[in-house]
Protein backbone atom coordinates (compact mmCIF):
# COMPACT_ATOMS: atom_id res chain seq x y z
CA UNK A 1 0.00 0.00 0.00
CA UNK A 2 1.47 3.61 -1.04
CA UNK A 3 0.52 6.39 1.00
CA UNK A 4 1.91 10.14 0.56
CA UNK A 5 3.37 11.76 3.75
CA UNK A 6 2.59 15.38 4.55
CA UNK A 7 4.61 17.67 5.91
CA UNK A 8 2.96 19.72 8.85
CA UNK A 9 2.61 19.78 12.82
CA UNK A 10 -0.01 21.51 14.67
CA UNK A 11 1.79 24.06 16.56
CA UNK A 12 4.51 26.57 15.82
CA UNK A 13 6.10 26.22 19.17
CA UNK A 14 9.47 25.66 19.41
CA UNK A 15 8.94 21.98 20.51
CA UNK A 16 7.46 21.18 17.05
CA UNK A 17 9.45 23.03 14.92
CA UNK A 18 10.14 20.95 11.29
CA UNK A 19 13.81 20.54 11.92
CA UNK A 20 14.02 17.15 10.57
CA UNK A 21 15.70 16.12 7.31
CA UNK A 22 12.23 16.08 5.68
CA UNK A 23 10.14 18.39 7.90
CA UNK A 24 9.49 15.98 10.33
CA UNK A 25 9.07 17.21 13.69
CA UNK A 26 12.00 15.71 16.17
CA UNK A 27 10.79 17.66 20.05
CA UNK A 28 11.96 17.07 23.18
CA UNK A 29 11.97 13.13 23.19
CA UNK A 30 15.81 13.01 22.25
CA UNK A 31 16.48 14.90 25.45
CA UNK A 32 14.81 12.41 27.53
CA UNK A 33 16.20 8.81 28.72
CA UNK A 34 15.54 6.77 25.81
CA UNK A 35 14.49 3.72 28.31
CA UNK A 36 11.84 6.11 29.75
CA UNK A 37 8.15 5.04 28.69
CA UNK A 38 7.02 8.74 28.69
CA UNK A 39 7.25 10.25 25.44
CA UNK A 40 6.71 13.93 24.36
CA UNK A 41 6.62 12.44 20.97
CA UNK A 42 3.05 11.33 21.25
CA UNK A 43 2.09 15.10 20.85
CA UNK A 44 3.62 15.20 17.52
CA UNK A 45 1.82 11.90 16.17
CA UNK A 46 -1.42 13.35 17.81
CA UNK A 47 -0.89 16.93 16.09
CA UNK A 48 0.07 14.98 12.42
CA UNK A 49 -3.22 13.05 13.55
CA UNK A 50 -5.50 16.29 13.34
CA UNK A 51 -4.04 18.12 10.99
CA UNK A 52 -4.51 14.92 8.68
CA UNK A 53 -7.96 14.45 9.36
CA UNK A 54 -8.88 18.13 8.42
CA UNK A 55 -9.63 18.72 12.59
CA UNK A 56 -7.79 22.01 12.96
CA UNK A 57 -10.59 23.62 10.47
CA UNK A 58 -13.29 23.24 12.55
CA UNK A 59 -11.76 24.31 15.81
CA UNK A 60 -12.91 27.96 16.30
CA UNK A 61 -9.31 29.39 17.35
CA UNK A 62 -5.97 27.18 17.96
CA UNK A 63 -3.50 29.16 20.13
CA UNK A 64 0.49 28.94 21.04
CA UNK A 65 -0.23 30.22 24.30
CA UNK A 66 2.59 31.90 26.15
CA UNK A 67 4.61 29.85 29.00
CA UNK A 68 3.40 30.10 32.86
CA UNK A 69 5.49 32.35 34.51
CA UNK A 70 7.38 31.68 38.08
CA UNK A 71 4.45 33.76 40.19
CA UNK A 72 1.86 31.27 38.34
CA UNK A 73 3.29 27.86 39.16
CA UNK A 74 4.14 29.46 43.03
CA UNK A 75 0.43 29.46 43.32
CA UNK A 76 0.66 26.31 44.59
CA UNK A 77 4.29 25.42 44.60
CA UNK A 78 6.16 25.88 47.01
CA UNK A 79 8.98 28.87 45.81
CA UNK A 80 11.85 26.60 46.67
CA UNK A 81 10.87 23.88 44.71
CA UNK A 82 9.84 25.84 41.40
CA UNK A 83 13.13 27.83 42.08
CA UNK A 84 15.26 24.24 41.84
CA UNK A 85 12.79 23.66 39.10
CA UNK A 86 14.68 26.39 37.05
CA UNK A 87 17.96 25.86 38.07
CA UNK A 88 18.60 22.28 37.49
CA UNK A 89 20.29 20.84 34.30
CA UNK A 90 21.87 17.88 33.20
CA UNK A 91 25.24 19.20 33.28
CA UNK A 92 24.83 20.42 37.09
CA UNK A 93 22.75 17.68 38.72
CA UNK A 94 25.68 16.24 39.93
CA UNK A 95 26.44 19.15 42.07
CA UNK A 96 22.65 18.98 43.16
CA UNK A 97 22.37 15.73 43.96
CA UNK A 98 21.27 16.19 47.78
CA UNK A 99 18.04 19.00 46.36
CA UNK A 100 17.59 16.19 43.74
CA UNK A 101 16.77 13.58 46.16
CA UNK A 102 14.73 16.03 47.93
CA UNK A 103 12.49 17.14 45.58
CA UNK A 104 12.13 13.38 44.18
CA UNK A 105 13.72 14.16 40.37
CA UNK A 106 14.73 10.54 40.57
CA UNK A 107 13.95 7.40 38.59
CA UNK A 108 10.66 8.29 37.09
CA UNK A 109 11.26 12.21 37.27
CA UNK A 110 14.63 12.56 35.45
CA UNK A 111 16.48 15.46 34.66
CA UNK A 112 16.39 16.70 31.53
CA UNK A 113 17.62 19.21 29.41
CA UNK A 114 14.88 22.20 29.00
CA UNK A 115 13.04 20.38 31.48
CA UNK A 116 12.16 23.95 33.24
CA UNK A 117 10.73 25.40 29.77
CA UNK A 118 9.00 22.20 29.39
CA UNK A 119 6.94 22.47 32.12
CA UNK A 120 6.12 26.01 31.90
CA UNK A 121 4.83 25.74 28.54
CA UNK A 122 2.13 22.79 28.88
CA UNK A 123 1.17 24.02 32.28
CA UNK A 124 0.36 27.77 30.48
CA UNK A 125 -1.96 26.15 27.98
CA UNK A 126 -3.80 24.49 30.64
CA UNK A 127 -3.91 27.85 32.40
CA UNK A 128 -4.82 29.69 28.92
CA UNK A 129 -7.71 27.20 28.65
CA UNK A 130 -8.78 28.00 32.23
CA UNK A 131 -8.56 31.73 31.46
CA UNK A 132 -11.01 31.54 27.90
CA UNK A 133 -13.76 29.44 30.14
CA UNK A 134 -13.88 32.44 32.70
CA UNK A 135 -13.93 34.69 30.41
CA UNK A 136 -16.93 33.09 28.29
CA UNK A 137 -14.78 32.91 24.98
CA UNK A 138 -15.31 29.18 25.03
CA UNK A 139 -17.26 26.04 25.81
CA UNK A 140 -14.47 23.76 25.88
CA UNK A 141 -11.01 24.34 25.29
CA UNK A 142 -8.13 21.30 25.05
CA UNK A 143 -4.76 21.39 25.64
CA UNK A 144 -3.52 17.52 24.99
CA UNK A 145 0.30 18.34 26.30
CA UNK A 146 -1.17 19.12 29.97
CA UNK A 147 -2.90 16.50 32.45
CA UNK A 148 0.22 15.52 34.74
CA UNK A 149 -2.04 14.76 37.77
CA UNK A 150 1.01 12.98 40.29
CA UNK A 151 2.96 16.41 40.86
CA UNK A 152 3.07 17.46 44.73
CA UNK A 153 2.95 21.21 45.97
CA UNK A 154 6.10 20.94 47.04
CA UNK A 155 8.10 17.28 44.71
CA UNK A 156 7.72 15.55 41.32
CA UNK A 157 6.10 12.47 40.91
CA UNK A 158 5.56 9.72 38.01
CA UNK A 159 6.81 12.13 34.84
CA UNK A 160 4.89 15.14 36.79
CA UNK A 161 6.70 18.25 37.49
CA UNK A 162 4.47 20.74 37.53
CA UNK A 163 0.68 19.75 38.40
CA UNK A 164 -0.77 22.01 36.00
CA UNK A 165 -4.36 20.49 36.66
CA UNK A 166 -4.22 21.97 39.79
CA UNK A 167 -3.14 25.68 38.99
CA UNK A 168 -5.94 25.63 36.15
CA UNK A 169 -8.69 24.65 38.61
CA UNK A 170 -7.52 27.68 41.31
CA UNK A 171 -7.82 29.74 38.04
CA UNK A 172 -11.26 28.53 37.26
CA UNK A 173 -11.99 29.06 41.41
CA UNK A 174 -11.33 32.90 40.95
CA UNK A 175 -15.03 32.93 38.79
CA UNK A 176 -16.87 29.66 38.72
CA UNK A 177 -17.98 28.55 42.74
CA UNK A 178 -17.43 24.74 41.70
CA UNK A 179 -15.37 22.83 39.62
CA UNK A 180 -15.49 19.07 39.17
CA UNK A 181 -12.32 16.89 38.14
CA UNK A 182 -13.27 13.62 36.84
CA UNK A 183 -9.79 11.60 35.98
CA UNK A 184 -9.88 8.46 33.83
CA UNK A 185 -6.08 8.12 33.68
CA UNK A 186 -5.60 4.59 34.76
CA UNK A 187 -3.45 5.64 37.73
CA UNK A 188 -4.85 7.63 40.66
CA UNK A 189 -4.87 11.08 40.68
CA UNK A 190 -3.33 11.75 43.79
CA UNK A 191 -1.70 15.26 43.18
CA UNK A 192 -5.18 16.59 42.38
CA UNK A 193 -7.09 14.93 45.14
CA UNK A 194 -4.55 15.88 48.16
CA UNK A 195 -4.73 19.70 46.82
CA UNK A 196 -8.59 19.65 47.37
CA UNK A 197 -8.41 17.21 49.69
CA UNK A 198 -9.88 19.57 52.43
CA UNK A 199 -12.15 21.56 49.87
CA UNK A 200 -15.78 21.55 49.08
CA UNK A 201 -15.62 23.94 46.18
CA UNK A 202 -14.00 20.47 44.28
CA UNK A 203 -15.41 17.64 43.47
CA UNK A 204 -12.57 15.02 42.60
CA UNK A 205 -13.77 11.64 41.14
CA UNK A 206 -10.72 9.22 39.81
CA UNK A 207 -11.43 5.65 38.21
CA UNK A 208 -8.31 3.94 38.21
CA UNK A 209 -6.46 0.44 39.04
CA UNK A 210 -5.81 -0.08 42.36
CA UNK A 211 -4.22 -2.96 44.49
CA UNK A 212 -2.43 -1.72 46.90
CA UNK A 213 0.98 -1.44 45.56
CA UNK A 214 -0.17 -0.16 41.60
CA UNK A 215 1.56 3.26 41.54
CA UNK A 216 0.77 5.72 43.07
CA UNK A 217 -0.76 3.57 45.97
CA UNK A 218 -3.07 5.56 46.79
CA UNK A 219 -7.18 5.84 45.58
CA UNK A 220 -8.86 3.20 47.89
CA UNK A 221 -12.74 3.34 48.15
CA UNK A 222 -12.53 4.74 51.75
CA UNK A 223 -10.57 7.73 51.08
CA UNK A 224 -13.53 10.54 50.79
CA UNK A 225 -11.84 13.84 52.09
CA UNK A 226 -11.32 15.96 55.23
CA UNK A 227 -12.41 18.89 56.58
CA UNK A 228 -15.03 21.09 54.69
CA UNK A 229 -14.24 18.43 51.76
CA UNK A 230 -15.66 15.38 53.62
CA UNK A 231 -17.44 13.41 50.65
CA UNK A 232 -16.43 15.62 47.99
CA UNK A 233 -13.51 13.05 47.08
CA UNK A 234 -14.74 9.96 45.26
CA UNK A 235 -12.70 6.91 44.49
CA UNK A 236 -13.34 4.43 41.98
CA UNK A 237 -10.87 1.38 42.51
CA UNK A 238 -10.88 -1.15 39.51
CA UNK A 239 -9.24 -4.50 39.18
CA UNK A 240 -6.71 -5.87 35.65
CA UNK A 241 -9.07 -6.22 32.83
CA UNK A 242 -12.09 -4.09 32.95
CA UNK A 243 -13.94 -4.49 29.60
CA UNK A 244 -15.87 -1.03 27.71
CA UNK A 245 -19.43 -2.19 29.06
CA UNK A 246 -18.16 -2.21 32.68
CA UNK A 247 -16.18 0.44 32.69
CA UNK A 248 -18.96 2.60 30.84
CA UNK A 249 -21.65 1.62 32.93
CA UNK A 250 -19.94 2.18 36.07
CA UNK A 251 -18.53 5.52 34.42
CA UNK A 252 -21.37 6.55 33.58
CA UNK A 253 -23.74 6.10 37.03
CA UNK A 254 -20.96 7.57 39.09
CA UNK A 255 -21.02 10.61 36.93
CA UNK A 256 -24.31 11.16 36.33
CA UNK A 257 -24.92 10.97 40.39
CA UNK A 258 -22.60 13.26 40.78
CA UNK A 259 -23.09 16.28 38.50
CA UNK A 260 -26.97 15.98 39.93
CA UNK A 261 -25.69 15.92 43.45
CA UNK A 262 -22.72 18.45 43.13
CA UNK A 263 -23.82 20.37 40.16
CA UNK A 264 -20.96 21.91 38.98
CA UNK A 265 -20.29 25.28 37.38
CA UNK A 266 -16.89 23.94 35.53
CA UNK A 267 -15.54 20.50 34.66
CA UNK A 268 -11.83 19.43 33.97
CA UNK A 269 -11.17 16.34 32.76
CA UNK A 270 -8.24 14.52 32.61
CA UNK A 271 -7.77 12.07 29.69
CA UNK A 272 -4.85 9.96 30.35
CA UNK A 273 -4.48 7.34 27.67
CA UNK A 274 -2.86 4.11 29.43
CA UNK A 275 -6.26 2.98 30.82
CA UNK A 276 -6.35 1.59 27.22
CA UNK A 277 -5.63 -1.86 26.41
CA UNK A 278 -2.20 -3.09 25.21
CA UNK A 279 -0.79 0.09 27.02
CA UNK A 280 3.16 -0.69 28.40
CA UNK A 281 2.28 0.36 31.84
CA UNK A 282 -1.41 -0.45 31.87
CA UNK A 283 -3.63 -3.13 32.16
CA UNK A 284 -7.70 -2.14 31.65
CA UNK A 285 -9.19 -3.58 28.16
CA UNK A 286 -10.47 -0.74 26.72
CA UNK A 287 -10.89 0.95 23.55
CA UNK A 288 -10.38 3.97 21.95
CA UNK A 289 -14.21 3.87 20.80
CA UNK A 290 -15.09 3.38 24.85
CA UNK A 291 -12.41 5.65 25.93
CA UNK A 292 -13.91 8.71 23.57
CA UNK A 293 -17.15 7.41 24.46
CA UNK A 294 -16.09 8.74 28.27
CA UNK A 295 -15.74 12.49 26.90
CA UNK A 296 -18.42 12.47 24.62
CA UNK A 297 -20.77 12.00 28.13
CA UNK A 298 -19.03 14.19 29.68
CA UNK A 299 -19.44 17.16 27.03
CA UNK A 300 -23.28 16.36 26.33
CA UNK A 301 -23.25 17.85 29.93
CA UNK A 302 -22.73 21.31 28.43
CA UNK A 303 -20.85 23.15 31.43
CA UNK A 304 -17.53 25.01 30.70
CA UNK A 305 -15.13 21.84 29.94
CA UNK A 306 -11.52 21.63 30.18
CA UNK A 307 -9.88 18.21 28.79
CA UNK A 308 -6.10 17.88 29.54
CA UNK A 309 -4.22 15.20 28.15
CA UNK A 310 -2.44 12.57 31.01
CA UNK A 311 -0.82 9.06 31.00
CA UNK A 312 -0.51 6.64 27.90
CA UNK A 313 3.21 5.22 26.89
CA UNK A 314 1.82 3.00 23.54
CA UNK A 315 2.50 6.48 21.46
CA UNK A 316 0.55 5.26 18.91
CA UNK A 317 -2.58 4.19 20.71
CA UNK A 318 -2.38 7.63 22.54
CA UNK A 319 -2.03 9.63 19.37
CA UNK A 320 -4.93 7.85 17.49
CA UNK A 321 -7.11 8.29 21.06
CA UNK A 322 -6.33 11.78 21.57
CA UNK A 323 -6.82 12.03 17.73
CA UNK A 324 -10.67 10.32 18.11
CA UNK A 325 -11.52 12.77 21.38
CA UNK A 326 -10.90 15.65 19.47
CA UNK A 327 -13.28 14.57 16.76
CA UNK A 328 -15.60 13.89 19.30
CA UNK A 329 -14.87 17.53 21.33
CA UNK A 330 -15.98 19.46 17.40
CA UNK A 331 -18.64 17.15 16.57
CA UNK A 332 -16.96 15.74 13.87
CA UNK A 333 -17.31 12.12 12.53
CA UNK A 334 -14.32 10.72 11.31
CA UNK A 335 -13.48 7.35 9.20
CA UNK A 336 -11.58 4.55 11.01
CA UNK A 337 -8.69 4.92 7.79
CA UNK A 338 -5.82 7.19 9.19
CA UNK A 339 -4.80 10.15 6.88
CA UNK A 340 -1.15 9.78 5.20
CA UNK A 341 1.44 11.64 7.54
CA UNK A 342 4.88 11.74 7.82
CA UNK A 343 4.49 9.07 10.75
CA UNK A 344 3.16 6.23 9.11
CA UNK A 345 5.63 3.92 10.09
CA UNK A 346 4.15 3.89 13.50
CA UNK A 347 0.70 2.92 12.34
CA UNK A 348 1.83 0.50 9.38
CA UNK A 349 1.32 -3.02 11.77
CA UNK A 350 -2.59 -2.07 12.05
CA UNK A 351 -2.78 -1.07 8.50
CA UNK A 352 -3.17 2.40 9.33
CA UNK A 353 -6.78 2.22 11.03
CA UNK A 354 -7.92 4.41 13.74
CA UNK A 355 -9.67 1.88 15.79
CA UNK A 356 -7.16 -1.36 16.27
CA UNK A 357 -8.35 -3.90 18.52
CA UNK A 358 -6.81 -3.68 21.92
CA UNK A 359 -9.48 -5.33 23.84
CA UNK A 360 -9.10 -9.20 24.86
CA UNK A 361 -5.80 -8.91 25.78
CA UNK A 362 -5.96 -9.46 30.08
CA UNK A 363 -8.28 -11.21 32.03
CA UNK A 364 -11.41 -9.29 33.32
CA UNK A 365 -10.77 -9.89 37.49
CA UNK A 366 -13.90 -7.38 38.05
CA UNK A 367 -17.19 -8.65 38.80
CA UNK A 368 -20.60 -7.19 38.83
CA UNK A 369 -21.20 -7.84 42.50
CA UNK A 370 -17.78 -6.01 42.88
CA UNK A 371 -19.17 -2.95 40.81
CA UNK A 372 -22.59 -2.58 42.26
CA UNK A 373 -20.75 -2.55 45.64
CA UNK A 374 -18.30 0.92 44.45
CA UNK A 375 -21.99 2.12 43.00
CA UNK A 376 -23.45 1.89 46.28
CA UNK A 377 -20.81 2.79 48.08
CA UNK A 378 -20.59 6.37 46.25
CA UNK A 379 -24.00 7.10 46.43
CA UNK A 380 -23.93 7.04 50.11
CA UNK A 381 -21.28 9.20 50.13
CA UNK A 382 -23.38 12.12 47.46
CA UNK A 383 -26.34 11.73 49.76
CA UNK A 384 -23.99 13.73 52.67
CA UNK A 385 -23.57 16.87 50.35
CA UNK A 386 -27.51 17.59 51.17
CA UNK A 387 -26.70 20.09 48.34
CA UNK A 388 -24.15 21.92 45.94
CA UNK A 389 -22.12 24.17 48.27
CA UNK A 390 -22.62 27.73 48.04
CA UNK A 391 -19.75 30.71 47.59
CA UNK A 392 -20.51 33.73 49.29
CA UNK A 393 -20.63 36.83 46.92
CA UNK A 394 -17.42 38.43 47.08
CA UNK A 395 -14.99 41.29 45.18
CA UNK A 396 -13.34 39.47 42.63
CA UNK A 397 -9.33 38.82 43.06
CA UNK A 398 -7.26 40.61 40.51
CA UNK A 399 -5.94 39.23 37.28
CA UNK A 400 -2.48 38.17 36.71
CA UNK A 401 -1.21 41.11 34.58
CA UNK A 402 0.46 43.11 37.86
CA UNK A 403 2.32 40.16 38.46
CA UNK A 404 3.97 39.49 35.51
CA UNK A 405 5.19 43.67 35.06
CA UNK A 406 8.91 43.17 35.06
CA UNK A 407 8.85 40.32 32.25
CA UNK A 408 7.93 40.96 28.26
CA UNK A 409 5.09 40.00 27.05
CA UNK A 410 4.45 38.32 24.08
CA UNK A 411 1.78 39.13 21.41
CA UNK A 412 -1.28 37.20 23.16
CA UNK A 413 -0.16 38.92 26.47
CA UNK A 414 -0.33 42.16 24.43
CA UNK A 415 -3.38 41.32 22.86
CA UNK A 416 -5.41 40.10 26.81
CA UNK A 417 -4.50 43.66 27.43
CA UNK A 418 -6.15 45.58 24.57
CA UNK A 419 -9.15 43.87 23.96
CA UNK A 420 -9.42 41.39 27.52
CA UNK A 421 -8.52 37.86 28.62
CA UNK A 422 -12.00 36.50 26.47
CA UNK A 423 -11.20 38.21 23.59
CA UNK A 424 -7.02 37.87 22.80
CA UNK A 425 -6.12 35.54 20.29
CA UNK A 426 -9.41 35.43 18.19
CA UNK A 427 -7.79 35.46 15.37
CA UNK A 428 -6.91 32.22 13.57
CA UNK A 429 -3.75 30.74 13.18
CA UNK A 430 -3.91 29.39 9.64
CA UNK A 431 -2.25 25.35 9.75
CA UNK A 432 -1.39 26.29 6.14
CA UNK A 433 0.53 29.35 6.06
CA UNK A 434 3.26 31.35 7.66
CA UNK A 435 3.91 28.05 9.51
CA UNK A 436 7.91 26.63 8.09
CA UNK A 437 5.89 23.67 7.44
CA UNK A 438 8.58 22.07 4.88
CA UNK A 439 11.84 22.71 4.91
CA UNK A 440 14.26 22.12 1.91
CA UNK A 441 17.56 22.86 2.13
CA UNK A 442 19.05 25.68 0.19
CA UNK A 443 15.88 25.77 -1.82
CA UNK A 444 13.57 26.64 0.80
CA UNK A 445 11.86 30.00 0.32
CA UNK A 446 8.80 29.81 3.23
CA UNK A 447 9.39 31.89 6.07
CA UNK A 448 6.71 33.48 8.70
CA UNK A 449 5.90 36.97 8.61
CA UNK A 450 4.83 38.00 12.07
CA UNK A 451 3.29 41.36 10.37
CA UNK A 452 0.90 39.74 8.27
CA UNK A 453 -1.24 37.33 9.45
CA UNK A 454 -4.35 35.53 7.86
CA UNK A 455 -7.35 36.63 8.62
CA UNK A 456 -10.05 34.71 10.77
CA UNK A 457 -11.75 32.04 9.04
CA UNK A 458 -15.23 32.02 8.06
CA UNK A 459 -16.81 29.59 10.91
CA UNK A 460 -18.22 26.73 8.44
CA UNK A 461 -20.91 25.90 11.04
CA UNK A 462 -21.64 26.53 14.68
CA UNK A 463 -20.57 24.48 17.25
CA UNK A 464 -21.40 24.06 21.54
CA UNK A 465 -17.27 25.53 20.90
CA UNK A 466 -18.47 28.52 19.93
CA UNK A 467 -17.25 31.16 21.79
CA UNK A 468 -20.63 33.20 24.02
CA UNK A 469 -21.79 36.31 22.79
CA UNK A 470 -23.09 36.90 25.72
CA UNK A 471 -21.59 38.02 28.71
CA UNK A 472 -22.20 36.70 31.71
CA UNK A 473 -22.79 38.07 35.33
CA UNK A 474 -21.88 37.32 38.60
CA UNK A 475 -23.63 34.29 40.42
CA UNK A 476 -25.22 35.01 43.48
CA UNK A 477 -23.33 32.10 45.40
CA UNK A 478 -26.20 29.48 45.42
CA UNK A 479 -26.54 28.00 42.61
CA UNK A 480 -30.38 27.87 41.23
CA UNK A 481 -32.11 26.45 38.28
CA UNK A 482 -32.18 23.10 36.78
CA UNK A 483 -28.20 22.72 35.86
CA UNK A 484 -24.88 23.82 36.84
CA UNK A 485 -24.17 27.59 35.67
CA UNK A 486 -21.05 29.21 34.98
CA UNK A 487 -20.68 32.34 37.65
CA UNK A 488 -18.08 34.88 36.31
CA UNK A 489 -17.54 38.78 36.57
CA UNK A 490 -19.28 41.37 33.99
CA UNK A 491 -15.92 43.32 32.62
CA UNK A 492 -17.25 46.22 31.79
CA UNK A 493 -19.04 47.18 35.50
CA UNK A 494 -16.52 49.61 36.92
CA UNK A 495 -19.27 52.08 37.29
CA UNK A 496 -21.46 49.76 38.82
CA UNK A 497 -18.75 48.83 41.15
CA UNK A 498 -18.35 52.27 42.39
CA UNK A 499 -21.91 52.97 42.83
CA UNK A 500 -22.67 49.64 44.89
CA UNK A 501 -21.28 48.68 47.56
CA UNK A 502 -22.42 45.04 48.84
CA UNK A 503 -24.04 44.53 52.12
CA UNK A 504 -22.27 42.55 54.56
CA UNK A 505 -24.89 39.60 55.70
CA UNK A 506 -24.53 38.13 58.95
CA UNK A 507 -26.05 34.63 58.26
CA UNK A 508 -26.30 32.59 54.92
CA UNK A 509 -28.20 34.98 52.73
CA UNK A 510 -30.01 37.17 55.11
CA UNK A 511 -32.13 34.67 56.44
CA UNK A 512 -32.23 34.07 60.50
CA UNK A 513 -32.39 37.00 62.86
CA UNK A 514 -31.73 39.36 60.46
CA UNK A 515 -35.34 39.01 58.24
CA UNK A 516 -37.13 38.04 61.84
CA UNK A 517 -35.73 41.30 63.26
CA UNK A 518 -37.65 43.16 59.51
CA UNK A 519 -41.06 41.45 60.01
CA UNK A 520 -41.38 42.30 63.64
CA UNK A 521 -40.61 45.98 62.99
CA UNK A 522 -43.17 45.92 60.15
CA UNK A 523 -45.31 44.35 62.27
CA UNK A 524 -45.10 47.06 64.95
CA UNK A 525 -45.31 49.82 62.39
CA UNK A 526 -48.58 48.81 61.04
CA UNK A 527 -49.90 48.59 64.40
CA UNK A 528 -48.47 52.20 65.69
CA UNK A 529 -49.66 54.19 62.07
CA UNK A 530 -51.94 51.85 59.73
CA UNK A 531 -51.99 54.54 57.09
CA UNK A 532 -48.27 54.45 56.69
CA UNK A 533 -46.70 53.34 53.88
CA UNK A 534 -45.26 50.57 54.43
CA UNK A 535 -42.75 50.54 51.84
CA UNK A 536 -41.12 53.02 53.35
CA UNK A 537 -38.50 52.34 56.33
CA UNK A 538 -39.16 48.49 56.22
CA UNK A 539 -35.59 46.36 55.83
CA UNK A 540 -35.78 44.13 52.68
CA UNK A 541 -33.43 41.39 51.58
CA UNK A 542 -32.03 42.35 48.27
CA UNK A 543 -29.94 40.30 46.38
CA UNK A 544 -27.48 42.31 43.78
CA UNK A 545 -25.92 41.11 41.12
CA UNK A 546 -23.22 43.14 39.89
Amino acid sequence: MVRTSQATTFSSLPYFFDRGAHGTAQPITERINERHPMKPHRLTLTNALVMGYGLDKQIHNIYDPRPATQSELEAYHDHDYIDFLSRVTPGNQAQMRQMIDIFNCVEDCPIFADMFDFCRMYTGGSLAGARKLCAGTTDIAINWSGGLHHAKRGEASGFCYVNDIVLAILELLRYHPRVLYIDIDIHHGDGVELAFYQSNRVMTVSFHKYTGDFFPGTGKLDDNGNGSGKHFCLNVPLQDGIDDDMYLSIFKTVIDDTVTAFRPSAIVLQCGADSLGCDRLGAFNLSIAAHGECVNFVRKYNVPLLVVGGGGYTIKNVSRCWTYETAVLVGATIPDELPATVYDSFFEDSHWKLHPPLTGKVDNQNSVTSLQRITISIRNKLRYLQGAPSVAMQEIPPDLFGLMGDEDRNAEERDEESRGTGGAGESRVDSSNARNEFFDADNDNDHDDEDTLPAPAARARSTRRVARGTRRTRGRGRGRGAGPSASTREEGDEEADEAVVSPRRGRGRGRGRGRTKGKTMDKDKENSNPTADSSSGTPMDVDIDV
